[in-house]
């Protein structure tokens, strides 16, 4: 069983549902990521999702947007997160995904990346712009490093295109919760309720289901747990805290943990 799968089934067994922390690796610098994961995972978060910075960043909304310009402007490179997610490793036992578009992948090179994942303590790798179809050597490469490989579904999945993903997902299933791109949002929609209730008895039993895009308060993470999801997605929420203060390392670490923690509270039964 893998390290991702793992968390998910000793939460089941508590009662409790999994929160998932994205941050935009290398914002506002490299250096300073090891300090942000220590603060999430202080306050409570199961998983740690880093993204990779990408130029053009098609899945994402203006937040997390403006943070891959940041990074990049600080210098960060996919090797620099890799770097960068050796050390949180050795500081704690948290699976650790990265979220990358294909193309730094394919500029490096499957074997490369995946050695260079293996060897910094990845856990899980998401690509959003590669289709399943087109997915076959980068799960190949990806299990023999032992590595999960995460695919997405979204609103607009037909049951049947569901049912491919979920045999060719691991780790979990990261359902998006609306059409449209990622950003904090001020309560779930009635149609991401439903969308969860339809895809969880479709998937239920082989992998667990987390649900992303929007989530950033207390409330949603009950109400997306509560429809059946195993887990919740909070990115921009966290990312916000880090660009509202970018000079301010300490008041960032602060804010993510506080934020960390009521989130973590909420997916407790």
């Amino acid at each position: 069983m893998s390290a991702i799968s793992n968390v998910f089934q000793k939460l089941k067994a508590q009662g409790s549902g999994a929160l998932i922390g994205y941050v935009m690796a290398g914002d506002p610098a490299p250096e300073h990521l090891p300090r942000i994961a220590d603060a999430l995972i202080k306050g409570g978060i199961d998983l740690l999702e880093l993204g990779i910075p990408f130029s053009d960043p098609i899945a994402d909304g203006p937040t997390i947007q403006a943070a891959s310009v940041r990074a990049l402007k600080a210098g960060t490179t996919p090797k620099k997160v890799l770097e960068m997610a050796k050390i949180i490793k050795k500081q704690h036992k948290v699976p650790i995904a990265v979220m990358t578009y294909y193309n730094p992948v394919f500029k490096m090179g499957l074997d490369e990346f995946f050695a260079l994942s293996r060897s910094s303590g990845v856990d899980g790798v998401i690509v959003p712009d590669l289709p399943i179809e087109e997915a076959d050597d980068l799960r190949k490469a990806a299990t023999d490093s032992g590595i999960d490989t995460i695919f997405l579904a979204a609103p607009s999945t037909t049951n049947q295109r569901l049912t491919k993903i979920v045999q060719a997902t691991s780790g979990f299933l990261y359902l998006v919760s609306h059409f449209g791109v990622t950003g904090a949002k001020s309560a779930v929609a009635d149609s991401t309720i439903s969308l969860v209730k339809r895809v969880q008895p479709l998937i239920a039993g082989r992998v667990p289901l987390a649900v992303g895009f929007g989530i950033s308060k207390s409330e949603h993470v009950k109400s997306i747990l509560a429809a059946g999801a195993d887990g919740v997605i909070v990115g921009s929420a966290f990312v916000n805290i880090i660009a509202t203060n970018q000079d301010n390392l300490g008041k960032i670490t602060n804010e993510l943990e506080k934020t960390a923690q009521n989130l973590k509270q909420a997916t407790r039964k």
